[in-house]
């Protein structure tokens, strides 16, 4: 990985980004150089042999911002293929919310973003839930993290409940919903809400994500023992419970780190999130950790651009072939 760029590093994005958040041709046009660079190309046959509709509208564009191809003969806008296809909110506020979803080390609440773009807590949200789709990867397709990979689990959310005459506040035992994180050192991770923490579901997310010749770095949680065997690099683990925390280079502190960011965003940023909705929450971590050492203004470019080819419908539609609803949800690599 390059090394770490400094966050007073000049960029071009970023002196750009308030003028797209405050004005709508200024966010148009800032998501169609995003987008496009400088050959715009239509979104329907991909033929860049396309052009500007004019009007009455700002700059002497039409009010919709359309374009028209040649060839095909449709007209699109840069909003068609994306997480805002079909939005009625204006483009500068999705501009914010990318900017925002994008540098916040820990995020940004959706009240946070209803009171500064001056909307309803249900269209921030609605922003913010779909910009965490664009930010989310596919593991199965991702480069696959190698050198020495680091593992670690942790539970978000649900109550404590008793058991054997104690209340369990962490960990197996709890209904909290478990994270599996995998993190390369000094390099990007993957993390990934699992139904249970077991060998099975923990080999299946190492297959898909780590190299074979990784090496990997563990606690003593007895479901990793047959799940990291293969690795050519082998398996090292640390003690936690005897107050072993590292042995040289063995541990797996940059995986404890990842989380904390997710936990203390969780706790201070989002205080409560939905068994329904924690998988997007952790892509969004995993898409900052990942791109940390970008800039501002690259890291935003970077969540914009993945939008494309993403739609995450609010009434999900249903499939035709076995009336099955599609709720638009990034599903899990592993058997339900």
């Amino acid at each position: 990985m390059s090394k770490r760029k400094s966050h007073l590093e000049k960029s071009e994005t970023v002196e750009q980004l308030p003028l797209a958040c405050h004005n709508e041709t200024a966010a148009v046009e800032f998501l169609e150089k995003q987008r496009w660079g400088d050959t715009p190309a239509c979104v329907r046959c991909g033929s860049t042999n396309v052009y500007k509709m004019m009007g009455s509208g700002p700059g002497g564009r039409s009010h919709r911002f359309l374009w028209r191809c040649r060839d095909c003969r449709r007209q699109y806008t840069v909003r068609i293929g994306t997480v805002f296809e079909e939005s009625r909110l204006e483009l500068r506020h999705w501009c914010y919310a990318f900017w925002r979803a994008s540098t916040s080390k820990k995020g940004v609440a959706a009240l946070e973003l209803q009171r500064q773009c001056q909307i309803s807590y249900k269209a921030a949200l609605f922003l913010l839930h779909r910009v965490r789709f664009a930010m989310a990867p596919d593991h199965a397709t991702a480069p696959k993290l190698s050198g020495t990979v680091e593992c670690d689990e942790v539970y978000i959310g649900g109550k404590p409940r008793k058991g054997d005459g104690k209340i369990r506040k962490h960990g197996r035992g709890t209904d909290k919903l478990p994270v599996f994180v995998v993190v390369q050192r000094d390099g990007a991770a993957r993390a990934a809400v699992m139904p249970t923490v077991n060998g099975a579901n923990i080999k299946a997310m190492l297959e898909t994500c780590v190299d074979p010749s990784a090496r990997v770095m563990t606690d003593e949680l007895p479901a990793y023992r047959k799940a990291v065997a293969g690795f050519a690099g082998g398996h090292q683990t640390v003690n936690h419970a005897s107050g072993e925390y590292a042995r040289g280079e063995v541990h797996n502190n940059s995986a404890e780190g990842f989380i904390s960011l997710i936990r203390r965003g969780i706790m201070g940023i989002y205080h409560n999130v939905s068994r329904e909705h924690l998988h997007r929450y952790v892509a969004e971590f995993e898409f900052r950790y990942s791109n940390r050492n970008l800039n501002d203004g690259e890291r935003t470019v970077l969540a914009i651009r993945s939008a494309e080819g993403k739609r995450l419908m609010y009434k999900p539609p249903v499939n035709p072939t076995d009336e099955t609803p599609h709720d638009g949800k990034q599903l899990p690599f592993w058997p339900a």
